[in-house]
């Protein structure tokens, strides 16, 4: 019997895509045993403002030199989860989905109390994971025993949860080693992003590298439909539907 995986280091508030990944999968690990980068997703993302794109950036501590990891990073600043809800706000209050989805997003900064960076990202992605119907089993790779070599580690994963096709986003094919998968009889796949179709979405020139926020207040519940294998696997499942 196949079973799928994707293991993929977690974002604030991803884009669509990142929900895709989750929806094609039956497993899927928050790989955040990895070392923190600064100016990348993990802690930020981006959303449409009338003046273009603006980051939202949750405040977090570095320590020095000291090469800490994802699950290791620390918020420097409890005030930020208002101060992005007030940007919301400002920003989306004329969105189409605006009042049908507005009191969903407001519990969710509301019940951001964590002070850990993985905490927080494991806390939207699995909250917008339900609000789009997609329904997996989830992990953190803190649970894993995991191997010095990179692709060994990812390999590792898919057999300790006896998954048998392993996903990843295109990037990977750069410098993954897939041999060593077909060695232990895992199948290696990589996610297409194209051919996503636009969206009634404000400000100008339409943008679908942003957070998955934007869709959410631009369409409300309506959300699912706009996405690729989120809406299939959805269609799939019974009892749900578009």
């Amino acid at each position: 019997m196949s079973k799928s995986i994707i293991i993929t280091q977690s974002n604030y508030i991803p884009w669509k895509g990142y929900f895709d990944q989750i929806a094609k999968t039956d497993e899927f690990v928050i790989y955040d045993d990895m070392q923190y980068t600064r100016r990348d997703w993990r802690n930020r993302n981006l959303i449409k403002t009338p003046s273009g794109l603006k980051w939202l950036t949750i405040p977090v501590s570095i320590k020095g030199k000291y090469l800490q990891k994802i699950n290791e990073t620390e918020i420097s600043d409890a005030a930020w989860p208002q101060q992005h809800l007030n940007l919301l706000k400002q920003n989306y209050k004329t969105a189409t989905g605006y009042k049908e989805i507005i009191s969903v997003i407001e519990d969710l900064y509301q019940g951001c109390t964590f002070k850990l960076l993985t905490e927080i990202n494991e806390y939207f992605i699995k909250s917008i994971s339900s609000i789009l119907g997609i329904n997996v089993n989830n992990h953190r790779s803190e649970k894993f025993i995991l191997a010095e070599d990179r692709t060994e580690r990812l390999v590792n994963i898919c057999l300790d949860l006896k998954a048998t096709d392993y996903y990843s986003g295109p990037a990977a094919q750069a410098y993954m080693d897939e041999s060593k998968f077909k060695e232990n009889s895992v199948n290696v796949h990589y996610f297409d992003y194209s051919g996503y179709i636009e969206y009634p979405q404000l400000f100008g020139k339409f943008e679908h590298h942003v957070s998955i926020i934007d869709l959410l207040f631009n369409v409300g519940w309506g959300a699912k439909k706009y996405l690729k294998y989120t809406n299939e696997a959805i269609n799939n499942q019974p009892g749900l539907s578009n």
